[in-house]
């Protein structure tokens, strides 16, 4: 769920001389300018983010999003009276479904806390990249939508591999790509167009993210109403309930 869905890279043998004389380094060093400064998202102790995703049937449902450091995170989706809840504590994902009938949380598998693991970094892939163990290359250049964008491919420490597009003039993030397992447990191309930017206490955050198959034309929409920083957050609510 919310695993961020990504597009199509160029050679970068194809790319101009102006373009291929950046480094993956300094790119990021831009974006995280770009973002309101490596100081300022590293201060950031807590978030909690608000909004509303598709259920199915044309239905909106509200959700929560909580994150904390060092890598804890929890999703509560709320829908028909019940609330859906998935969460990582930094070692075990867990999720309770009451739609499916059931009434007591279960361990996710071992798949699923690798994506969590991932998504309960708040500060993302590129930061500190090589500290965390993961790899990080410029391989070129593309246009998203019209927009021209530097790629960087992102190798995880978990080897897991992501592309990252880059905005040409405003160097923050538009698009993403991977893979994700699908319905059936195969694995599937996914892609996530990222925008609405806004500031929130000194940090640009994006407030929709609209990911689907790459190459298809539904998307899956996550609008964020509501961004807090540095909330009170007690790790029991990332903890498996006993």
């Amino acid at each position: 769920m919310l695993r961020q869905w990504l597009a199509t890279l160029t050679l970068a043998a194809l790319v101009p001389v102006s373009a291929s004389a950046q480094t993956a380094d300094e790119l990021i060093a831009k974006n995280l300018a770009a973002k309101g400064g490596l100081e300022n998202i590293k201060a950031v102790q807590t978030m909690r983010l608000t909004g509303t995703m598709p259920v199915g049937q044309g239905v909106e449902a509200p959700f929560v999003m909580e994150l904390k450091r060092p890598n804890q995170m929890r999703l509560d989706c709320t829908y028909q009276g019940m609330t859906a809840t998935q969460a990582f504590d930094g070692k075990t994902g867990w999720q309770l479904l009451p739609f499916t009938g059931r009434r007591e949380p279960q361990v996710l598998p071992a798949d699923a806390v690798k994506q969590f693991a991932a998504q309960a970094d708040m500060d993302g892939p590129l930061v500190d990249y090589q500290a965390k163990g993961h790899k990080v290359e410029y391989v070129g250049r593309e246009k998203v939508e019209g927009t021209d964008t530097y790629i960087l491919k992102v190798t995880l420490k978990s080897g897991e591999v992501t592309r990252v597009f880059l905005d040409a003039e405003q160097y923050l993030e538009i698009r993403s790509e991977g893979k994700s397992r699908g319905p059936t447990g195969g694995e599937m191309e996914i892609e996530t167009l990222i925008s609405d930017y806004r500031e929130v206490g000194g940090l640009m955050l994006p407030h929709l993210r609209e990911s689907g198959p790459k190459g298809g034309t539904q998307k899956v929409k996550m609008t964020i109403q509501k961004v807090e920083l540095d909330v009170p957050l007690d790790d029991a609510r990332f903890r498996m309930p006993r």
